[in-house]
């Protein structure tokens, strides 16, 4: 997003950096959902984090629209990876449960036994971005 709004290379460059390091992290689960920490002890035992596969598919999909075509490829099938998984049973909620948000499993701070497997508003919200971004790219 700042890229799109000041249009500074340094900052374009940066996101480019971040999601090659997140799809590249050695503890990325083969279903592109984060585990609620890539240094977690105990992966993976460890809770997974629809939040953080709903947001990192939604920047990922917006990222795809400013990076170099080889990169650009690679962040649109991770982030429909990501997008294919959250629509899953293991992650989206039967209709009238949870309720009634769309994503389960989602952590917001672990250490804190703080939201913890719960849905969290702002992981629906990236989901459906994330959704709507796919649809319009």
């Amino acid at each position: 997003m700042m890229y799109r709004e000041t249009r500074k290379p340094v900052y374009l460059e940066r996101a480019v950096k971040l999601a090659d390091y997140l799809i590249g992290h050695p503890n990325m689960p083969a279903d592109k959902i984060p585990y609620w920490d890539y240094g977690a002890a105990g992966i993976p035992l460890v809770p997974r984090d629809a939040s953080a596969g709903a947001i990192m598919a939604s920047a990922l999909l917006e990222l795809s629209g400013f990076a170099p075509a080889e990169k650009a490829a690679i962040y649109r099938r991770t982030a429909f990876d990501q997008l294919r998984a959250l629509a899953s049973s293991r992650y989206l909620a039967d209709p009238g449960t949870n309720g009634n948000f769309l994503l389960k499993h989602c952590v917001g701070h672990l250490p804190g036994d703080s939201e913890v497997d719960v849905p969290l508003v702002y992981a629906d919200y990236y989901f459906l971005e994330a959704l709507l971004r796919a649809r319009e790219g």
